[in-house]
C-alpha cells in the first residue's frame, strides 16, 4: 500500500497545475466564442418569402423558444466572461479548492442553463424543420431554407459551448474534491 501512494503525490506537480489551468482558460475561450456566435447567428437570423403575393416572414423573435435560446446563450456567454476574469484574478494567487468549489458551481448553473436553451431551440428547430402532422404544424424549411440553415449554425455553436461548459465542470467538480471540511 505503501508503494502505491509513493507513486501518486498528494500535491500535484506544477506541469500539472499550469496544464489543468491553461486547460480551463481555452476551454473558457471556446465556450464563450461559441455562446457568443451561437448568439449572434441567432439574432441576426430572418428571411421574408413571397408566397402566392403575401410576403412570410420569419425571425428568431416569433418564436419564445427561440428568444429563449437566444438569450440563455448571450447570459451563458457574459457569465463565463466573468468566470475567466475570475480564473486569471485567482490564477496569480492559487486556485485552492474553495475556489474550485465556486467554478464548479458557476459552470454546472451555466451548462445547465445552455443545455435548456438548446434544447429549446432544437426543439421547435425540429418542428420547423419536418413539421408535426397530428398537431397540424406545417414544416417550414422547404420554404424559408436561409433561416433554417442560419438556425441549424447557430444550435451546433450552441452545442459545443454546452460540450465545453460540461468539460469545465468535470474539471472543476474533481478539483473541488480535495476540499477539507
Amino acid at each position: 500500500m505503501e508503494n502505491i501512494e509513493a507513486k501518486f503525490p498528494e500535491n500535484p506537480s506544477l506541469k500539472t497545475h499550469k496544464l489543468v489551468l491553461g486547460a480551463q482558460i481555452c476551454l473558457r475561450i471556446v465556450a464563450i466564442a461559441t455562446a457568443l456566435a451561437a448568439t449572434w447567428v441567432m439574432l441576426t437570423s430572418k428571411q421574408t418569402v413571397m408566397v402566392f403575393g403575401i410576403p412570410f416572414d420569419a425571425r428568431y423573435s416569433y418564436s419564445s423558444a427561440f428568444k429563449f435560446f437566444a438569450f440563455a446563450n448571450a447570459l451563458a456567454c457574459g457569465f463565463t466572461v466573468l468566470s475567466l476574469l475570475f480564473v486569471f484574478f485567482f490564477s496569480r494567487r492559487g486556485l485552492t479548492p474553495a475556489n474550485y468549489f465556486l467554478l464548479f458551481l458557476h459552470d454546472l448553473l451555466m451548462m445547465s442553463l445552455a443545455l435548456s436553451g438548446v434544447a429549446a431551440g432544437t426543439a421547435i428547430g425540429y418542428v420547423g424543420r419536418f413539421g408535426n402532422i397530428h398537431a397540424g404544424w406545417l414544416q417550414i424549411c422547404d420554404r424559408l431554407g436561409k433561416f433554417c440553415h442560419k438556425v441549424t449554425a447557430s444550435l451546433i455553436f450552441s452545442y459545443l459551448s454546452v460540450l465545453c461548459l460540461l468539460v469545465l465542470t468535470i474539471i472543476s467538480a474533481s478539483k473541488s474534491r480535495q476540499i477539507k471540511v
